[in-house]
C-alpha cells in the first residue's frame, strides 16, 4: 500500500479558536512540515517543534508513524502549499500557500494545482493509493467549501468542543468577500475552493481524480476533511467508486451523520477504533477526551493494522510519544508534554 501524504498551510488557520495544530500560533505555519518529518523520519529533524496540542496532545502524525513502524507501508509526500520548508523529500506540484478565507481570492491558484496534481495522480504506478493530508484549519476551509458547493452536513474539529459556530460565521464571511451564497457553486468545485477553500483540496482532489480515471483504488484518509474532497470530486463529474477511512473518534462525534454523508456521495466508509481506551497513556486519554481525533492519514493507517494487533500500535506509540519528548505524567495530573 502506498500513502500519499498531502501537506500545506493557509492563513485561516491563524484566526483565534479556529484550530487546536500547535500549541502556539508563530509554530503553527512549521505543524505540516514537522508532520511529515515525523512521518518520514520518526522524529521532526529540520522542523523546529513538534505539533502538540495546548494540553499536550500530540499529533496524529504519532499515530501514523505508529502504525507504520509495526505493519510498514510505503510514503510519498506531496508540498500542497507548505509555508515552511521541510526536511523530508517531497513532490512538488507548484502549490502556493493559502490566503485567510475572508481574503477575496483563499487559493487563487486553484485550477492550476488541481491539473498539475491530476497528471501526478493519473502517473501513478500503484493499484491502490490511500491519501491523507495536513493542514492546520482545514475543517474550516472543508466547511467553506461544502457550504459553497450546496452540500449539507457539519465538520469535525481538533478541540475538544467543536467551534462549529464560528466555523460557520468565517464560512459566512468567506462567501461575503467572493459574492457567493451557500451552494452558488454547485457542479463548480474548483471556484468553491477558490473562495473558501485551502492548497490541500485542489491537490487532492486532483491527485484523487487522477488516479480514479486512470483504473487505480483511492482511499481518502481522514474524516470531514476528506468528505469536503469526495464532494469536490462528485462535483466535479467523477462518479468512480471512492473509499473513505476514519477514527471512531471522528465517527463518534459525528454520530450518523457522517455515515448518511458518505452514502448521500457513494463512498465507503471504513471506521477504526484504536483502542486507546485500554491504555492510561496521556497521549491516548487526549485522544479519548476529543482531542485531534484525526489528520495525517492517521484513519486510513489504522485501517491497515491486522486483526489482533492494535496493541503493538498502541505500545509503538509509546514509543514514539518517548521519542518525541511527550512523557506519560498524567499520574501527576499534567497531560502536557
Amino acid at each position: 500500500m502506498r500513502v500519499l501524504l498531502a501537506a500545506g498551510t493557509t492563513e485561516t488557520a491563524l484566526i483565534d479558536g479556529i484550530s487546536a495544530a500547535g500549541a502556539a500560533p508563530e509554530l503553527m505555519a512549521h505543524t505540516p512540515s514537522a508532520d511529515v518529518e515525523i512521518l518520514t523520519y520518526g522524529e521532526p529533524t529540520a522542523a523546529p517543534v513538534t505539533p502538540v496540542s495546548p494540553t499536550g496532545c500530540p499529533t496524529p502524525a504519532a499515530v501514523t508513524r505508529a502504525v507504520r513502524e509495526v505493519v510498514g507501508f510505503d510514503l510519498s509526500v506531496i508540498d500542497a502549499g507548505l509555508a515552511k520548508s521541510t526536511a523530508a523529500p517531497t513532490v512538488d506540484l507548484g502549490a502556493q500557500p493559502g490566503v485567510d478565507v475572508r481574503e477575496s481570492a483563499a487559493v487563487p491558484n486553484a485550477s492550476a494545482t488541481f491539473d498539475r496534481a491530476y497528471d501526478f495522480g493519473a502517473s501513478l504506478p500503484d493499484d491502490e493509493v490511500m491519501i491523507g493530508e495536513t493542514v492546520p484549519g482545514g475543517t474550516t476551509t472543508a466547511l467553506g467549501v461544502l457550504t459553497a458547493l450546496g452540500e449539507p452536513g457539519g465538520v469535525s474539529s481538533s478541540l475538544p468542543e467543536n467551534p462549529i459556530e464560528r466555523k460557520r460565521r468565517v464560512v459566512d464571511e468567506a462567501l461575503a468577500e467572493s459574492d457567493l451564497e451557500a451552494g452558488d457553486c454547485d457542479g463548480a468545485p474548483l471556484e468553491a475552493i477558490e473562495a473558501a477553500g485551502d492548497p490541500v483540496q485542489p491537490t487532492v482532489t486532483g491527485v484523487a481524480a487522477g488516479a480514479l480515471e486512470s483504473g487505480t483504488d483511492v482511499t481518502l484518509a481522514g474524516g470531514t476533511q476528506m468528505v469536503a474532497v469526495a464532494a469536490l470530486l462528485r462535483h466535479a463529474g467523477i462518479d468512480t467508486d471512492l473509499s473513505i477511512a476514519t477514527t471512531s473518534f471522528v465517527a463518534d462525534e459525528q454520530g450518523d451523520r457522517l455515515a448518511e454523508t458518505c452514502d448521500r456521495l457513494g463512498c465507503d466508509l471504513t471506521v477504526t477504533d484504536p483502542g486507546f481506551d485500554e491504555s492510561d497513556h496521556v497521549a491516548m486519554e487526549r485522544y479519548c477526551a476529543g482531542e485531534a481525533k484525526e489528520g495525517v492519514g492517521m484513519g486510513g493507517a489504522l485501517s491497515l493494522v491486522p486483526d489482533g494487533r492494535m496493541s503493538e500500535v498502541r505500545d509503538r506509540l509509546e514509543t514514539v510519544c518517548d521519542r518525541l519528548g511527550i512523557e506519560n505524567d498524567a499520574a501527576e495530573g499534567n497531560s502536557g508534554p
